[in-house]
């Protein structure tokens, strides 16, 4: 046995105000963050959709008042671009929680052939795909074409 003692790794515990900051996350934890998040919102907005999925269906006059809403605003003194961004943020989050859920899936099915750059590359697209997805619905949504 040796009488130089192997030194132990040491430990120390994080500063959230400047160790956190400098960190960089890679892209298959931002999308494994955002998908929790997306989740999470579309459990909050779900009361909204409900709303608007009534709204359209009860009548024509019913969908006539939901289109004023977005265009004009009025619900409750707020501005149609409000309803509108809230209809954009439930966009992405039913996007990005569908091609991420869709991305957890093939890795899942196809176990033997994930590696790393594949974790990268797949995180990377749904990153992307889901970003440029919400921007052409939402330029359709604010009238841009």
């Amino acid at each position: 046995m040796s009488d130089i003692a192997k030194k132990r790794p040491e430990f120390r515990n994080i500063n959230a105000l400047t160790d956190l900051p400098s960190y960089r996350l890679p892209a298959a934890g931002w999308v494994s963050i955002l998908h929790r998040v997306s989740g999470a919102l579309m459990f909050l907005l779900l009361p909204f959709v409900i709303w608007l999925f009534d709204t359209s269906l009860k009548s024509e006059l019913s969908f006539d008042r939901l289109k004023d809403v977005f265009n004009a605003g009025g619900l409750w003194g707020i501005p149609g671009v409000f309803w509108k961004l809230v209809a954009l943020a439930l966009i992405w989050a039913l996007l990005h929680h569908l091609i991420a859920g869709l991305r957890h899936l093939w890795m899942d099915l196809s176990h033997d052939a994930v590696s790393k750059s594949f974790g990268t590359k797949s995180a990377t697209f749904t990153l992307v795909a889901g970003t440029l997805i919400t921007l052409a619905l939402g330029a359709k949504l604010f009238g841009l074409y």
